[in-house]
C-alpha cells in the first residue's frame, strides 16, 4: 500500500514532469489527467491526524492536518482540477498548464497546512502562479488586469503575513485554529482571508481580472481562490458575527452588478461574489447546519460556476466574442445546442432549482439562517436567489444563444468546441444532477452529521413559486430590456481615484518641492565649493552683510575670485596653515589621551 503524500506535492512534482515532457505531446495530455487522479487516490488513503510537521525557526510546518472540513475542499479541489485539465487539453501551452499545476497544488496546500506560516507559503504561491492564467492571454487588457490581480493578492499576503507575526509574537504558536477577534493580529487575518474571498469592499480584484484570464484558465481561476477564502474563514472564524451580514449584503450585491453586466464572464464572476456571499454568511452563522451548508455550498458551487465558465469560455472560443451586445441575435443554439444544454445545467444548478445540486446546498444555508432566527438574513438570500436566475438562467442564455439582434453585422460562423470541451461541461453536468438527485452523497463528506430533508414539499413549492414569478417577471419586461454596453463603476473606483491623485500629487506639488529644495542645495554646494578655493572671501561677504551691501555687491563678492586673472591665495600660505592645524590637533590629542 502506497503512504499518502501532502496532496499539493503530488501537482508540483506535475508541475515539474510537464516542463521534463514539454515535447512529448501523449505524455503531457495524459500527464494532465493522471496527476489528479493521482491525488484522489492520495485522499482516500489519508485519515483523520496530523502529518508531516516540519520544525521551522522554533515552531512547526505543519502539511497535513487533516479531517473532514479540509477534506471535502479537498475532495472538490481534485475533482474539479480534473475537469479542468480534461476541459484544457487541446491547449498546446505548456506553461498554462505548469501555471494550473501549481494554482492547484499551492491550494491544496492552504487547505490541508495546520499552521499559519504554512498557510501564508502556499498562500503566496497560489497568487503567483494563478496571475500567469490571465497574462496568458496576451492581450494588453488581460497583462493590466494581472497586474492589479498581483499587486492587491500581495497587499493581502502583507495583511496576512502581519497578523502571523503579531499572532506569533503575542502567543508563541502558530498554530491554525480557531481566533476570535479581540486582538489587532486576529483582525489583520481576517482581513487578509476576506479579501481572497472576496468580500466587499474588497471584491474589485475578481470581476477586474477572471474575465481577461484565458478561456481555460477562468475556469481555474472561478474554483480556488475563493474557495480557499471560505475555507480558512471557516477553520478560523466560524461564527463571527460580522460575517453574518457582510455576507447577506455580498449574495444582494453581486447580482445587482450581474444584471446589469453586458460581458459574460463578467457577468458570472460577479455571481461568485454572490454565491460565496451564501458561504461567508454561513460561516458568520456557525451552527453546524450552517457551516455544512457553506462547505456544501463550496462543493456544489465549484462544479457549476466551472461549469458556466466552461460554457461560457466554449462560446468565447468558437466566436471569439464576449458581449451579449455581440452574441444577441446570433442563433448560437442551432450551431452549439450541446454548450447550450450543458450551460443550463450550471444555470439550474446556481439558481437552486429541484434535482440540481444548488437546491441542495443554498437552502442549507437558508435552513440554517432559519433555525437562528435571522429573518432579515433569510430575506436578503431568497433575494439573491431570485436575481440569480433573473441573470444566469434567463438574461445571460437569451443574450447569447437567443435575442434580437442589435447589430447590423453577418451571422457568426460557429460550431461546438473541441470533444474534450464537450466531455468535460458533460462530466460536470453529470456531478450537479447526481448531487441534486443523491444529496447523501454529499451529505457523507460534511464536517458535521447532516438532518436536512431538502426535498419536502414546503421546500419544493416555495422554491418553484419564486423561480415561476421570477420567469414570468422576465417575460413580461422581455420587450423593455435593453442591454448596454457600458463600464460599471465597482469599489476600484474610489481607489484607482487614489492612485490618480496620488500619482498627481508626486508628480506635481511633491516634486516642485523637490526640485526647490534639490535647487537650494545645490547652490549652497556651489557656494561651499567657492568659498573652500578662497577662504578669505567669507570675511568680506559677512562684512558686505553688516554693513548693508546690496545683492550686486553680495554676487559680486562671490564671483570675483572666479575669473582667470582674479588674485589667488599663494599655495605656500595653504600648506603652512594646514601644518599648522595638524600640529595643534596632535597637541591636544596627545595630552587628552594622557
Amino acid at each position: 500500500m502506497i503512504e499518502p503524500v501532502p496532496p499539493a506535492f503530488l501537482f508540483f512534482g506535475g508541475a515539474l514532469l510537464l516542463i521534463l515532457l514539454r515535447k512529448a505531446r501523449f505524455s503531457r495530455e495524459a500527464l494532465l489527467v493522471l496527476v489528479p487522479l493521482a491525488a484522489f487516490y492520495n485522499l482516500l488513503q489519508m485519515s483523520p491526524g496530523t502529518y508531516w510537521t516540519y520544525p521551522f525557526l522554533g515552531y512547526e510546518l505543519v502539511l497535513g492536518r487533516v479531517d473532514k472540513l479540509s477534506l471535502v475542499f479537498g475532495y472538490i479541489f481534485v475533482i474539479i482540477s480534473f475537469l479542468g485539465f480534461l476541459y484544457a487539453q487541446h491547449v498546446r501551452e505548456d506553461g498554462q498548464h505548469v501555471a494550473a499545476f501549481l494554482y492547484v497544488g499551492s491550494s491544496l496546500g492552504v487547505v490541508f497546512a495546520g499552521d499559519l506560516f504554512t498557510v501564508f507559503i502556499f498562500w503566496e504561491i497560489m497568487a503567483l502562479s494563478s496571475v500567469f492564467l490571465i497574462w496568458y492571454r496576451g492581450e494588453k487588457s488581460a497583462l493590466n488586469a494581472g497586474f492589479r490581480y498581483l499587486l492587491v493578492h500581495l497587499f493581502g499576503g502583507a495583511l496576512l503575513l502581519t497578523g502571523i507575526v503579531m499572532q506569533a509574537s503575542q502567543t508563541g504558536t502558530t498554530v491554525f485554529q480557531a481566533m476570535s477577534l479581540d486582538s489587532p493580529s486576529s483582525v489583520f487575518i481576517l482581513m487578509g482571508f476576506m479579501l481572497n474571498a472576496a468580500v466587499p469592499p474588497l471584491n474589485a480584484w475578481l470581476p477586474d481580472a477572471y474575465p481577461e484570464g484565458t478561456v481555460t484558465g477562468s475556469v481555474f481561476l472561478s474554483a480556488f481562490t475563493t474557495k480557499t477564502g471560505v475555507y480558512v474563514l471557516a477553520r478560523g472564524f466560524a461564527g463571527a458575527e460580522v460575517l453574518v451580514w457582510m455576507g447577506a449584503i455580498m449574495a444582494v450585491y453581486g447580482v445587482i452588478y450581474a444584471f446589469i453586466e453586458n460581458d459574460i464572464r463578467r457577468l458570472l464572476s460577479y455571481h461568485i461574489i454572490s454565491q460565496v456571499g451564501y458561504m461567508v454568511c454561513g460561516v458568520g452563522l456557525g451552527s453546524p447546519m450552517a457551516v455544512n451548508g457553506s462547505s456544501a455550498h463550496a462543493f456544489c458551487h465549484i462544479l457549476y460556476k466551472a461549469l458556466l465558465f466552461m460554457g461560457a469560455g466554449a462560446v468565447i472560443h468558437v466566436t471569439g466574442k464576449r458581449k451579449i451586445t455581440e452574441l444577441m441575435g446570433r442563433d448560437l443554439y442551432r450551431r452549439m445546442p450541446w454548450t447550450l444544454l450543458f450551460y443550463m445545467v450550471g444555470a439550474f444548478s446556481i439558481s437552486a432549482v429541484p434535482l440540481f445540486n444548488g437546491f441542495i446546498s443554498k437552502n442549507m444555508v437558508v435552513y440554517a439562517a432559519g433555525e437562528l432566527q435571522r429573518p432579515g438574513v433569510e430575506l436578503l438570500l431568497h433575494l439573491a436567489s431570485v436575481g440569480t436566475f433573473l441573470s444566469v438562467g434567463l438574461k445571460l442564455p437569451w443574450g447569447t444563444w437567443f435575442g434580437k439582434r442589435t447589430e447590423r453585422e453577418d451571422r457568426i460562423a460557429a460550431h461546438e468546441p473541441p470533444f474534450n470541451m464537450l466531455l468535460a461541461m458533460g462530466l460536470t453536468s453529470f456531478l450537479c444532477i447526481l448531487t441534486g438527485i443523491v444529496p447523501g452523497l454529499l451529505y457523507a463528506i460534511l464536517p458535521y452529521p447532516v438532518d436536512f430533508h431538502p426535498y419536502s414539499p414546503d421546500k419544493v413549492v416555495f422554491a418553484l413559486q419564486l423561480l415561476l414569478m421570477t420567469g414570468a417577471a422576465f417575460w413580461f419586461y422581455l420587450p423593455r430590456l435593453k442591454v448596454v454596453n457600458a463600464i460599471s463603476l465597482d469599489t476600484d473606483w474610489f481607489y484607482r481615484m487614489f492612485g490618480k491623485g496620488l500619482l498627481w500629487f508626486c508628480n506635481r506639488p511633491l516634486n516642485a518641492l523637490r526640485s526647490e529644495i534639490q535647487d537650494s542645495l545645490g547652490r549652497a554646494v556651489m557656494r561651499i565649493n567657492h568659498l573652500s578655493g578662497h577662504p578669505y572671501r567669507l570675511p568680506r561677504w559677512i562684512g558686505s552683510l553688516l554693513s548693508g551691501g546690496g545683492r550686486e555687491k553680495h554676487k559680486t563678492i562671490w564671483s570675483e575670485y572666479d575669473s582667470a586673472n582674479s588674485p589667488k591665495l599663494p599655495i605656500g600660505v595653504a600648506v603652512a596653515m594646514s601644518v599648522v592645524f595638524l600640529f595643534v590637533f596632535s597637541l591636544i590629542y596627545f595630552f587628552a589621551a594622557e
